[in-house]
């Protein structure tokens, strides 16, 4: 697509209807994964001055991401200009409530918006699976232990239902743990962050000189030990 606007000598009117045309002929052969690269694109090419046109793309994109079943991660979608230019409306409210808010903050909101959530085309019982699953990230980025009895808490589930929904969060690969049933604790060895900001990128740099400290510390023990090594 970016070589077809290149070769044409597209303006900025016509780029935005191509990748208009292109996501919805995705979406209509129900490839939800490159129309959402595409909107995203469409998005990321308005600016500050322009960004108001495209209140209804945004919409849309919010809405699709959140609909989403294999969709987790939205904090790229905040960075977009036409989303900004959401901000205090209902749409971009539910948006952060997804980007970085636990299960409690969902529940508030719907509450308070059931019609709005409605009208937007969400399954309440949909959205409800994915907050559980996003707040039980980020547990598991706070915390290598969780107690059943936290994730009953915070998750708003029963003791019985516990095995069941760790057993499904392992299979998104957003998450990996297992269950001391023993212990009555989920014990985790790794989970993807919500959202990935300069705290994200000061604990990335932390263990990667921690790494490179081990394996310095490694070479110099084998070098005691066979000075050739």
């Amino acid at each position: 697509v970016r070589k077809w606007i290149i070769d044409w000598n597209l303006n900025t009117e016509k780029k935005h209807t191509l990748l208009r045309l292109v996501y919805e002929a995705l979406v209509d052969c129900k490839k939800s994964e490159a129309a959402a690269k595409v909107m995203v694109e469409l998005l990321g090419s308005y600016t500050e001055d322009n960004a108001s046109q495209a209140r209804v793309d945004a919409h849309r994109c919010i809405v699709r991401a959140l609909k989403d079943p294999n969709t987790y991660l939205f904090d790229h979608l905040l960075t977009l200009k036409p989303v900004r230019f959401l901000e205090g409306e209902l749409i971009h409210d539910l948006l952060t409530i997804f980007v970085s808010a636990k299960l409690v903050s969902y529940v508030k909101f719907y509450q308070n918006n059931k019609d709005f959530i409605d009208s937007l085309g969400l399954s309440h019982e949909q959205n409800m699976a994915k907050m559980r699953l996003l707040t039980f990230m980020g547990l598991a980025v706070e915390m290598k232990e969780i107690s059943f009895d936290s994730m009953q808490q915070e998750l708003q589930i029963g003791a019985e239902d516990v095995e069941a929904f760790v057993i499904d969060a392992v299979r998104t690969k957003m998450v990996y743990c297992k269950i001391d049933q023993t212990q009555r604790k989920v014990v985790v060895s790794h989970s993807t962050h919500r959202t990935f900001g300069k705290q994200q990128w000061q604990q990335l740099y932390d263990t990667l000189c921690s790494w490179k400290q081990n394996l310095s510390s490694v070479k110099n023990s084998l070098q005691t030990l066979s000075p050739s090594a």
